[in-house]
């Protein structure tokens, strides 16, 4: 029978498709991860990676970052009837992010993407020279996915945090690339999508009289504040996928500890605070308090130079 000659990944998306069809895995569901493919089913990860991106392709399943690979909506199923053509660096990178996407950037590797393209590992390299190369490409391609404005920023305060929103957007949709972003502050690694961005803040800086290391600095510090921030929630998210321990479950482990050592006279004014827990601990609520701080701080420096130097405010046509 033509079953019998199914290879073992063919075998696995069958039954997972059953289970879909079936609907034992219903839309917005996690399906097996590649980790239990392997574990359940004692095929290779490259295999199990196999599986996953057939599934992809066949409008079944989606990446959701944070979360994993879950079953899509079925007005959001439309297979894939794209006839076979060559490798491009486009689908290379594409599928990078999607593993990246699925199950973190420790996840993607040369041989991981060319087994989701069901390509030969030496294909990649005709085209990407190295997994620091493809991670680069990677890093490059998400941050363009929101263009620069067309027009001039209105203000510098406005210029300066719709491109941290726009940052903050970017690692929300991909946490992984706090990593090779935030690499170093002083010395990022050259993104022309996410350089055009920077640039775009330092015009909204420009006849500010502040100097041009002002300039720099100012926009260095607030991406550096908005990477830092994605990266400390990339990490947290990492940790609950590895261990399947939320932060949560974490914190009420060892909260007793705390609460003992409150109760004995320690950490007095911690311990006197009355605050909400939920949003103490939002990470969207800490980045817009953090956010507008900067921002604070920055107005603070820049009134002080024009006052300094007489020079007119220009973001006050804002008001």
């Amino acid at each position: 029978m033509a079953v019998g000659r199914d290879s073992p990944y063919q075998r696995i998306v069958r039954q997972i498709r059953r289970r879909i069809e079936a609907g034992e895995l219903r839309p917005g569901d996690t399906v097996p991860s590649t980790r239990q493919i392997v574990a359940e089913s004692g095929v290779a990860m490259a295999t199990a990676t196999k599986v996953l991106t057939t599934l992809r392709h066949e409008g079944l399943v989606e990446a959701v970052p944070g979360v994993g690979t879950v079953v899509r909506t079925p007005a959001r199923r439309v297979r894939d009837q794209t006839p076979a053509r060559g490798l491009t660096v486009g689908e290379i990178v594409g599928s990078a992010v999607d593993i990246a996407d699925a199950e973190g950037l420790a996840a993607v590797s040369m041989r991981r993407v060319a087994a989701a393209l069901d390509v030969g590992v030496m294909s990649l390299y005709h085209h990407v020279p190295s997994r620091a190369e493809l991670v680069r490409l990677m890093a490059d391609t998400v941050f363009g996915e929101e263009p620069v404005p067309d027009s001039d920023p209105d203000g510098w305060r406005a210029g300066l945090e719709t491109i941290a929103r726009m940052h903050w957007r970017v690692y929300g949709r991909h946490p992984w690339v706090a990593v090779p972003a935030m690499t170093s502050v002083a010395h990022p690694p050259f993104l022309p999508r996410a350089i055009a961005q920077v640039d775009w803040q330092l015009r909204a800086l420009d006849g500010l009289g502040l100097t041009h290391l002002d300039m720099i600095h100012a926009v260095s510090s607030l991406n550096g504040f908005v990477g830092g921030m994605a990266l400390s929630h990339a990490m947290e998210g990492e940790a609950e996928q590895e261990s399947g321990v939320s932060a949560e479950q974490r914190w009420a482990a060892v909260s007793t500890g705390f609460d003992d050592l409150v109760g004995a006279g320690h950490f007095p004014t911690f311990g006197a605070l009355t605050i909400d827990e939920a949003a103490a601990t939002d990470i969207d609520v800490i980045f817009e308090f953090g956010l507008q701080r900067h921002l604070d701080g920055l107005a603070a420096y820049v009134a002080a130079r024009m006052h300094h130097d007489q020079v007119p405010d220009p973001s006050r046509r804002c008001d």
